[in-house]
């Protein structure tokens, strides 16, 4: 990157997300920038930009995991601050968008809290949107502002296309029926095979799963999706391909959520490998399933985003025909 974009352009890290923000500026070369957020002993918190930002193109990145609250106010609190400071465009990097799952109402008397979310990073004066893998695509709609969602699955590709004779004769399996488009997705880019499995949801921490469409016999058995959360749906799906012959499963997800009984049911599960990205950190939380999780970066993907978004080049331009994700 030229000086003169290093002057001009600013990317800047919320506490948690830190680790991600500066694998983006090493791959843009740049500096992170200064900025530092405090809080206060009855929980308040404050953020301080130690550097100029007049006139600049200011990024702010931060995933809204857990503490999901904690993170949304401080990503609010952010964009203030840089507007406050007289920041040209503040756009804000959400690599994974906490809130995604409550996208409509499925019953009476309950909120879309993904459109609360949109509503009040508007508000706070955000200029642009970047973000990955979307529960649902149609949160982008719910921006008053450009959006624009990019997908892991170049990332993906790159991985498992490195590893593909190792892998030797492999099928996408589906663990629902709602996934069924990514996963045939994987299925063409990577020369492989495509089977479904009916699933059906008890509880939001528990599914029970139904029958196999298609044959994993002999196979190498592949599931992606979007995000693991509780784990019980891959789980689950691995037991029953197991029962069916497959070889082996790995799972791969961008956005490794993997909260509640996830660690304990990944560990005793027949799956034999997780392969996610680094929007959710991850640290000490993944201790228990070290030895099968395999961490991909989606640092360049974002930095080349960045890159084409100060440069008002294309965005789209980063994929090729049939990579894109969830629609």
């Amino acid at each position: 990157m030229s000086s003169a974009d290093a002057k001009s352009l600013k990317v800047f890290a919320g506490r948690h997300s830190r680790r991600l923000s500066e694998r983006v500026c090493d791959h843009l070369d740049m500096p992170l920038g200064e900025a530092r957020t405090e809080v206060f002993p009855d929980g308040e918190l404050i953020v301080k930009v130690l550097e100029d930002v007049r006139g600049r193109d200011c990024y702010v990145l931060m995933s809204t995991c857990a503490p999901v609250n904690d993170n949304v106010m401080e990503l609010l609190v952010f964009i203030d601050c840089l507007k406050r400071a007289s920041a040209k465009q503040v756009s804000v990097v959400i690599p994974y968008f906490g809130y995604g799952r409550q996208d409509r109402k499925d019953e009476g008397r309950v909120p879309i809290t993904a459109k609360l979310v949109a509503n009040i990073i508007t508000a706070a004066g955000a200029d642009r949107v970047l973000t990955i893998d979307l529960h649902a695509a149609q949160i982008q709609g719910f921006f008053d502002i450009p959006v624009d969602h990019l997908t892991a699955t170049p990332v993906f590709v790159e991985h498992f296309r490195s590893r593909r004779d190792e892998l030797g004769d492999l099928t996408l399996v589906s663990p629902d029926v709602g996934n069924v488009k990514v996963a045939e997705t994987f299925a063409n880019l990577l020369d492989a095979d495509l089977a479904i499995i009916n699933k059906r949801r008890v509880s939001g921490s528990d599914v029970t799963t139904g029958n196999l469409i298609g044959s994993v016999k002999g196979k190498t058995v592949l599931m992606v999706d979007d995000m693991i959360s509780t784990a019980g749906t891959i789980c689950e799906a691995a037991k029953l391909v197991m029962q069916e012959g497959a070889t082996q499963v790995i799972s791969a997800a961008t956005h490794p959520v993997l909260v509640g009984m996830a660690m304990q049911r990944i560990g005793e599960s027949p799956i034999a490998q997780v392969v996610g990205t680094d929007t959710i950190p991850n640290d000490d939380r993944l201790a228990p399933i070290r030895d099968k999780f395999v961490e991909l970066s989606v640092a360049p993907l974002l930095g080349d985003a960045i890159h084409r978004i100060h440069h008002n080049l294309s965005v789209s331009a980063l994929f090729r025909p049939g990579e894109g994700g969830k629609r």
